[in-house]
């Protein structure tokens, strides 16, 4: 029987029908491929291969097909690389994040344990030179004889810190004379007494001349033997200059 052709058509022959159809079967294929993003790719495509037609059985058209799939498992591999990269990148930089962190925490707190530690220093020197300071002025304190002597060379010293002026011997002769040494001594009938004020102590001081004259430091009572000379002292100094200058009854 004859066969005919559609008009507008061509009559193909075998081998241009399995060259279509590869053809046919390969775009369908990379478009498979493309259209299917992420990390099913490979899958996606593998399946929609095997899904297409084969048309035919060339060795040709086999070679093309693994060439479709070696591709696509080769983009798929340089993705997977590229993700790799990015997420070590994302990694490194936590990790020095992390570690900046870390350094500057650590360097905040050695700043300041040594703040602290220079304060402590600072302080048990400063306690130290404290003590210090006491042991060596208390091993210059002179101490004072119990008598005469020593209460004369006690208020001396203390005179001289306060400005006072007056000399071992002004102040001795003036005890003598206003009462022989007895630092417990009352005058009973001057007329001080016969005002209500008597004249108390070394150098017969009374109580307002004493409160008037008092000098700080000393004790408060007007019989202490050093309290007592040195409000004299200080009187004297103020009235006639010195108590070297008092001769008599002052």
């Amino acid at each position: 029987m004859r066969k005919f052709t559609l008009p507008g058509h061509s009559q193909l022959s075998r081998p241009h029908k399995v060259s279509m159809a590869g053809v046919a079967a390969l775009g369908a294929a990379a478009l498979a491929v493309t259209l299917v993003p992420g990390q099913d790719t490979q899958a996606q495509a593998s399946e929609t291969v095997s899904a297409a037609p084969v048309a035919f059985t060339t060795d040709a058209g086999a070679q093309q097909i693994k060439d479709v799939q070696a591709s696509v498992t080769n983009q798929q591999a340089t993705a997977s690389e590229k993700a790799k990269q990015i997420a070590a990148k994302l990694k490194a930089q936590q990790d020095a994040e992390a570690k900046k962190k870390a350094d500057a925490e650590a360097k905040a707190k050695a700043d300041a344990d040594a703040k602290a530690k220079a304060e402590a220093d600072a302080k048990a020197k400063q306690e130290r030179e404290a003590k210090e300071a006491a042991s060596r002025a208390a091993a210059r304190k002179p101490v004072y004889a119990n008598n005469l002597d020593g209460w004369i060379k006690q208020s001396l010293d203390i005179m001289k810190a306060k400005g006072i002026p007056g000399s071992y011997n002004g102040l001795y002769s003036n005890i003598m004379r206003e009462s022989t040494g007895n630092p417990s001594a009352i005058n009973g009938w001057d007329i001080n007494a016969q005002n209500g004020t008597p004249s108390i102590g070394l150098l017969q001081v009374i109580q307002p001349t004493f409160d008037a004259y008092h000098v700080e430091g000393t004790s408060s009572n007007i019989y202490d033997p050093v309290a007592n000379i040195t409000a004299a002292a200080n009187y004297a100094a103020d009235k006639y200059g010195s108590i070297d200058n008092v001769n008599s009854a002052y």
